[in-house]
C-alpha cells in the first residue's frame, strides 16, 4: 500500500513525516520512571511522527543516559520533556549534600499533622502495607538548570517544557540548534510562551490528562493560534484518533500533541493496571483534581479521589503533595487494591478499546485523518 502523505509546516520545521508528536508524559506515582519511555519515543519517531521522552522521573545523570540510548536506537528526530516549576527555576537548582536516596516513609513524617493523621487513619482502616519506596535526590525537576544543560549539550532536536515557561533557556538552546516547545492551558500563556522565543506552542485543552487547565480544546485552539502567531501551535487535549488530528488542523493548528492514546500502547510506560483502567474508562470517568501534585491534573477517577475529597484537606504545595499521594498510591498498589489507583489520563479514554503498538496507533491516525480530509468531508460538505 502506498504510504500516506500528511504534511504541514511543522514537518519541515522538525524534519518529520507526519505532524503528530507523542506527549512527553512523566511518571505516575507508582514507581515507573516515566510514562513515555525510550521504547515509545523510538516507536513513534520511527513511524514518522516525533516521540518525546518523559524526563521528569530521572536524575540528571540518567537523563543523559536516556538521550544517548535513544540516539543509538534511531536516527529520527525526537524530543525530551521536562518540568520547569517557576519557583524552582527562579531559586536555582536544589542541591542536596546528604544521602542521595531518602526513604519516602521518612519524608511523609514531615508532612503537616492533619495530612499525616489522615494517611495513618486510611492505612489502619484498610490494613494497607508499609511504604518502602525511596526518593532520589538530584531529579531533573529539582535541578532544572542542570537538566536543561544536558539537553543542550546533547543537542536534543526538540526541548519540551511540560510545565513552566522555557523562555530563560531559549537563546542557549537555539545556539546549539535545539528547538524549544512550551505548553499552555490558556490563551494568555500561549502568547507569553511565543513571545519568550519558543519555536512551538502546545495549546492543551482541559480534556487532556496530567496537568491541565480549564479551557476546552475547541475554544482554546483557535484563540491560542491567534495569540501565538506566527509561532506554530499544536493542538492537545481530546485527540485520540485521526478525526481529532483533523479537528486541530481545521482550527489552525500545525499538528497534534497526543498523550493518553500513546500511554495506552504496548510501549507506553503505564503499568498494566493503569492501562486496564484506561480501557475500562468512559469519557466521563476522569477527574481534574489537585490530589496528586498540588496542581490541577486530570486522571482516571478512582476511590482515592473519593477519600481525598471526603478528607476536607487542602492540597500541599508542589512537590510536597506528590510525596503524600505517592505514599498512598504505593500502599494501594502493594495491597492490589486497583480501584484506588489509576493513571493521569484524558477524556478520550472512552475511545480506547485496545492496547496496540505505538507505530500502529500513529499509522491509523494518519490513515483516518487523510480519509476524512480527502474523502469524507468532500462527500458530506458542499461549498463554493
Amino acid at each position: 500500500m502506498t504510504r500516506r502523505v500528511l504534511r504541514t509546516r511543522l514537518c519541515d520545521m522538525l524534519g518529520i513525516e507526519y505532524p503528530i508528536l507523542s506527549a512527553g508524559m512523566g511518571p505516575s506515582l507508582i514507581g515507573e520512571k516515566t510514562g513515555a519511555p525510550i521504547e515509545l519515543v523510538v516507536a513513534v519517531s520511527e513511524a514518522g511522527g516525533m516521540g518525546v521522552l518523559g524526563g521528569a522521573g530521572f536524575t540528571v545523570e540518567e537523563l543523559r543516559e536516556q538521550i544517548r540510548e535513544i540516539k543509538k536506537l534511531t536516527d529520527k528526530p525526537f524530543g525530551v520533556d521536562l518540568l520547569l516549576p517557576p519557583a524552582i527555576v527562579r531559586a536555582g537548582d536544589q542541591e542536596f549534600d546528604g544521602p542521595q536516596e531518602i526513604a519516602l516513609s521518612d519524608i511523609i513524617t514531615t508532612l503537616p499533622k492533619a495530612h499525616l493523621d489522615w494517611m495513618t487513619q486510611i492505612k489502619e482502616e484498610l490494613g494497607l502495607p508499609d511504604v518502602e519506596t525511596t526518593v532520589r535526590a538530584g531529579s531533573t525537576t529539582m535541578r532544572p538548570h542542570a537538566a536543561v544543560k544536558v539537553c543542550i549539550e546533547e543537542k536534543v532536536p526538540l526541548f519540551c517544557a511540560g510545565l513552566g515557561n522555557p523562555g530563560f533557556m531559549v537563546e542557549d538552546a537555539h545556539r546549539a540548534g535545539v528547538k524549544v516547545l512550551g505548553i499552555a492551558g490558556h490563551t494568555r500563556n500561549a502568547g507569553r510562551i511565543a513571545r519568550a522565543g519558543a519555536d512551538i506552542v502546545v495549546a492543551q485543552g482541559t480534556e487532556a490528562g496530567g496537568h491541565t487547565g480549564l479551557v476546552g480544546s475547541m475554544a482554546l485552539w483557535p484563540q491560542a493560534v491567534d495569540a501565538a502567531a506566527p509561532t506554530p501551535v499544536l493542538g492537545a487535549g481530546g485527540i485520540g484518533d485521526g478525526r481529532g488530528v483533523v479537528a486541530a488542523l481545521a482550527l489552525g493548528c500545525a499538528g497534534a500533541w497526543v498523550g493518553t492514546r500513546f500511554l495506552a500502547s504496548v510501549e507506553g510506560g503505564a503499568i498494566p493496571a493503569q492501562k486496564d483502567a484506561i480501557l475500562k474508562a468512559r469519557d466521563e470517568d476522569s477527574k481534574r483534581s489537585q490530589l496528586y501534585t498540588g496542581k490541577p491534573s486530570r486522571a482516571t477517577a478512582n476511590k482515592l479521589h473519593t477519600l481525598w475529597e471526603a478528607s476536607g484537606l487542602e492540597p500541599l504545595p508542589f512537590p510536597t503533595q506528590v510525596f503524600l499521594a505517592s505514599a498512598m498510591v504505593e500502599m494501594f498498589q502493594k495491597a492490589e487494591l486497583n480501584d484506588y489507583i489509576s493513571p493521569f489520563s484524558g477524556q478520550i479514554s472512552g475511545m480506547i478499546g485496545e492496547i496496540k503498538p505505538a507505530g500502529q496507533i500513529l499509522e491509523e491516525m494518519v490513515e483516518q485523518a487523510v480519509e476524512v480530509l480527502a474523502h469524507q468531508l468532500p462527500a458530506r460538505v458542499e461549498f463554493s
